[in-house]
């Protein structure tokens, strides 16, 4: 039976970041660079996803659940039982509830690896630098950490080559453990209810029991 992953490690994940010393960024080449760009125009383009995701630890624990985000600014991540877990990003913040505990905690998004991806715009320089990319047969890897916080840690993020699309990302901690989350079955384009997000609505928080 494959472990369970610890809340820590899923919360890795998606939500903050360990304290970590990122990657010191090595020359760029020109074929770097256009990838790079690459990476910006897919992820600025990016309207709406949704998609099973399997999220695995360094040390094999395995979550499964299914994803939605909307650009700029939305997401929500819901993990199949057992894992009561939640997460929803909207309005600059992220929302993290265990449901078996039924306990919320409320943090800015900017603080989330996935504050990159849902920024108005999706700039990979800048405020953030990307510190290697590197290629294997059909994928580009892109390892990027906010410029001002490299002790935020570093965040992979992984695309397929055809089409061109974002597979997967990996979160690194202090201790050089690796969180990944991989997308399976994309869905693009779709409209979801402004309910999946809205975690300020008591409606919403009626629903999860939240007082």
């Amino acid at each position: 039976m494959t472990p369970r992953l610890p809340r820590r490690r899923l919360l890795a994940g998606l939500a903050v970041l360990p304290a970590a010393a990122a990657a010191q960024p090595r020359g760029l080449s020109e074929r770097d660079r256009a990838d790079i760009a690459r990476a910006e125009v897919w992820l600025q383009r990016l309207g709406s996803l949704k998609a099973r995701f399997l999220q695995i630890a360094g040390n094999g624990a395995s979550a499964e659940g299914t994803g939605w985000i909307v650009r700029p600014g939305y997401m929500r991540f819901e993990y199949d039982p057992p894992e009561p877990l939640l997460m929803v990003a909207s309005h600059g913040q992220f929302f993290y509830f265990d449901k078996a505990l039924k306990q919320p905690t409320v943090v800015p998004v900017s603080s989330t690896p996935l504050g990159i991806l849902l920024a108005d715009q999706v700039r990979l320089s800048g405020d953030v630098t990307v510190s290697s990319v590197t290629r294997a047969p059909g994928l580009v890897r892109i390892s990027v950490y906010r410029t001002a916080r490299p002790a935020e840690g570093e965040l992979t993020l992984v695309f397929a080559e055809d089409p061109f699309e974002l597979r997967q990302w990996v979160v690194k901690d202090a201790q050089g453990r690796e969180t990944r989350v991989t997308l399976s079955a994309p869905e693009y384009g779709g409209r979801y209810p402004t309910r999946l997000f809205n975690f300020n609505d008591p409606t919403f928080r009626e629903e999860l029991g939240i007082q």
